[in-house]
């Protein structure tokens, strides 16, 4: 990490942006993968990353440095940075149709997570829905079935379980579909829950019963 941050310091003497801020993200994620630095240690990195990125003209590089970015502040629980990263990376997308397409979707599930984070329930279920329809599209059931699972959660937590039951199940045929033992029984758990919600506690009981 400390070779990192000392490459981003000469890069940046010299007149690189690029360069600096590649060096910084390598820095943030090999910080955050060694544990012996303090959050705002890493905070601040990415930060100075984060700056650097708004004279990058490299578009691809751009997108790519927010992205990062905001999985490393995911990583620190920043979420409101994380997700403000994420949508500047999403701003950048639009060029190789196939390669973008993966980014985006990836980017939207990221968005989604991020503002379930920040408990803004409302404002994920479009990120949420937006990135299972592009995920199914490249044929990602796994990918497809956790943004249901997420889709699922942000229904629940505003209420309204008839839309959280049937996005689990979305979820459940997804991890079926891609052999996600875990997410099965995470989506049964959920499953449960709504129906304990909608009034049916031996559906609950079944689903639950099933996660087991």
């Amino acid at each position: 990490a400390r070779c990192f941050l000392a490459a981003a310091q000469t890069y940046a003497a010299a007149q690189s942006p690029e360069a600096a801020a590649v060096a910084l993200s390598r820095a943030s994620s090999s910080m955050l993968q060694s544990r012996r630095f303090r959050a705002a240690e890493i905070a601040r990195v990415l930060a100075r990353c984060r700056s650097l990125c708004e004279t990058i003209p490299d578009v691809a590089l751009r997108g790519k440095l927010y992205n990062d970015i905001g999985l490393g502040y995911s990583q620190l629980r920043i979420f409101s940075l994380a997700a403000e990263s994420f949508e500047r990376a999403l701003g950048l997308c639009g060029g190789d149709p196939e390669r973008d397409g993966r980014r985006e979707a990836a980017l939207l599930q990221n968005l989604g997570a991020a503002h379930n984070a920040l408990r803004s329930f409302g404002t994920a279920l479009g990120w949420h829905r937006r990135a299972a329809v592009l995920h199914g599209a490249l044929g990602n059931r796994r990918a497809q079935g956790q943004c249901f699972g997420n889709l699922a959660y942000a229904c629940s937590q505003l209420g309204n379980h008839g839309a959280a039951a049937e996005n689990y199940l979305h979820a459940l045929q997804a991890f079926r579909d891609s052999g996600d033992l875990q997410g099965q029984w995470q989506a049964c758990e959920g499953l449960g829950a709504a129906c304990f919600h909608l009034g049916d506690p031996q559906k609950a009981i079944g689903h639950y019963q099933e996660a087991l």
